[in-house]
């Protein structure tokens, strides 16, 4: 809610249907869970400066807000969408791209992944 006032009703109803399920499938979670832990694992050993995920979000560190910027354009280009954060919505000096790991990615989703954010980056 830091740019925003108020939450959207369908966000709402989207968010509620969303916990729902997650009762009702709690290995849901487990997996997205599994699928950022794979996701670190493989960026870092390309040499990527990646946060170890505590939940399902994995933070790419990018060199400047510049490269943060082109970084995420290509990797949308080559069909990969990612979150692009850059100041003011984090400190300086720590621009990066922020990816979300689902539970339903496969291994050849993952390792596509990979290869497009190393193969993009500044």
């Amino acid at each position: 809610f830091i740019f925003d006032t108020g939450l959207a009703p369908a966000a709402a109803g989207a968010a509620l249907a969303a916990l729902t399920l997650l009762r009702r499938e709690p290995e849901r979670a487990a997996r997205a869970r599994a699928v950022a832990g794979e996701l670190h694992a493989r960026l870092t050993a390309a040499g990527l400066e990646a946060v170890r995920p505590d939940a399902a979000v994995v933070s790419v560190r990018a060199p400047s807000p510049e490269a943060a910027v082109r970084w995420a354009a290509d990797c949308r280009a080559a069909g990969l969408a990612v979150g692009c954060f850059r100041p003011p919505s984090v400190p300086d000096g720590v621009s990066r791209l922020r990816l979300t790991a689902r539970a339903d990615l496969g291994e050849a989703q993952i390792e596509r992944a990979v290869r497009v954010i190393d193969g993009t980056r500044p």
